[in-house]
């Protein structure tokens, strides 16, 4: 009997055509879409972990949610964050998470796994545009902006 081997899918399927993507052209925009799309009822609860997928455009290929955690911290795991965006065939990125408490800081642990995000990009070519901070009103704090990145 031949060995088997189970079959692994992580799927991508574009549902909006290409021209009717949203543009980024800026930490407001990229911020205000992802707020668009946060569930209102949890974003003061618990801390999600997002991705942004972008084409070489800076056209949003789509969203991913990585993890949903606690009231102050969530996990990311590296493998899972880069098979979608491989996956996806995305040469950039947009990191977000949220702060339930409101705080529009970047806490050390943020400034790390940024970094540590950034080295691992860098490896594939895939641009790390920023990382958006956002809190329950809307308000964001962007590490481009504030030249974290």
């Amino acid at each position: 009997m031949k060995d088997k081997v189970n079959e692994i899918r992580i799927s991508y399927k574009e549902r909006i055509p290409a021209p009717f993507w949203q543009k980024i052209n800026s930490s407001k925009d990229a911020a205000d879409l992802l707020y668009e799309h946060w569930d209102k009822q949890t974003i003061q609860v618990n801390e999600s972990f997002k991705v942004m997928l972008l084409n070489n455009n800076n056209k949003v290929k789509g969203i991913y949610q990585l993890s949903k955690g606690g009231i102050t911290s969530t996990v990311i795991d590296m493998r899972i964050l880069f098979a979608v965006v491989l996956k996806s065939l995305s040469v950039a990125i947009i990191l977000t998470h949220n702060h339930p408490s409101g705080t529009l800081r970047a806490s050390q642990a943020d400034r790390e796994i940024t970094q540590k995000i950034k080295e691992a990009a860098d490896l594939f070519d895939i641009r790390l545009l920023d990382h958006i901070l956002i809190v329950p009103n809307g308000r964001y704090y962007s590490f481009a902006d504030n030249g974290i990145l």
